[in-house]
């Protein structure tokens, strides 16, 4: 099956024009897509009582792909917070409990930073990684062009495959050793496209503060060409692989929704299961 969603809830303004109480969001975004990317997990460990919430405002064959803590990745010190690393991932598991016991938890997604090169050390790390969060699925997202080098690109999809772990397919802007290519091969019967968008100019921050890179760093619309593009690579896939996710992350100008269901149309799917559409009585 094909799943097709996006980044997060929240943000996807037009999805939620007729919507009275914002706090029906992921209600009502669940339908129009069968799949989140869930990454308020990334910032925070969230409470059970959260996440259960979640399970029950979505239907019983929606599916979370949920991104992991910042202190998993590398992405900050977690020793202000936890004492060591394994409490880290402790934590974050007994949080998805109620998601993985409830069958909507379609896998935990590792981003690691563009700083994380391919070295033995680094090699280690994702394979602690990976074991500690088992027996969750994990997928595995590098953004540094070494991983994907003609040196090791074979050796990285070996790694992932041997390690049962799902590769992250990325569509992002080619703009130096901080972005990875597009490697449209997997490591797992499911496959995971990650869609950044093509703004190669707005990709590294420069001289941008946090907020002025977060409004750029993913500002794009995939053109029709570009979707025709995709959808031949999730047809190469499809007969490689039993189930196929794909999530537009290119909503820093709004979109991603757009995209999504463009590229749904293109696809000719339509999704059984979704949440019933809130009618407006006026």
């Amino acid at each position: 099956m094909i799943y097709i969603g996006l980044t997060g809830w929240g943000d996807h303004d037009s999805l939620y024009t007729e919507l009275s109480n914002k706090k029906d969001k992921l209600i009502t975004y669940a339908s129009h897509f069968p799949i989140v990317e869930l990454d308020s997990t990334y910032y925070a460990v969230q409470r059970q009582s959260t996440i259960e919430k979640w399970c029950d405002q979505t239907p019983d064959t929606f599916k979370f792909a949920v991104k992991a803590h910042q202190f998993m990745t590398g992405h900050s010190d977690y020793r202000e917070h936890y004492d060591s690393i394994r409490d880290v991932f402790d934590a974050y598991k007994e949080m998805l409990l109620p998601m993985y016991e409830r069958n909507k938890l379609a896998f935990v997604l590792l981003q690691f930073p563009p700083w994380l090169d391919c070295t033995s050390k680094n090699i280690r790390y994702v394979k602690f990684a990976t074991e500690l969060l088992k027996p969750f699925k994990v997928a595995v997202e590098f953004r540094n062009q070494t991983w994907f080098s003609d040196e090791y690109k074979e050796d990285t999809l070996s790694f992932l495959h041997d390690s049962g772990v799902i590769h992250s397919i990325c569509d992002e802007p080619q703009a130096g050793i901080g972005s990875v290519p597009f490697v449209n091969r997997i490591t797992d019967n499911t496959a995971f496209i990650r869609l950044h968008g093509r703004n190669v100019h707005g990709w590294t921050q420069q001289n941008r503060t946090s907020e002025e890179w977060r409004d750029v760093r993913y500002l794009y619309d995939y053109n029709r060409q570009e979707l025709e593009w995709l959808q031949k690579q999730i047809g190469i896939l499809q007969h490689k692989t039993k189930d196929i996710y794909i999530v537009f992350n290119n909503n820093s100008g709004g979109h991603a929704a757009g995209n999504a269901k463009q590229l749904i149309s293109m696809l000719n799917i339509e999704y059984s299961g979704l949440a019933p559409k809130q009618l407006k009585l006026f």
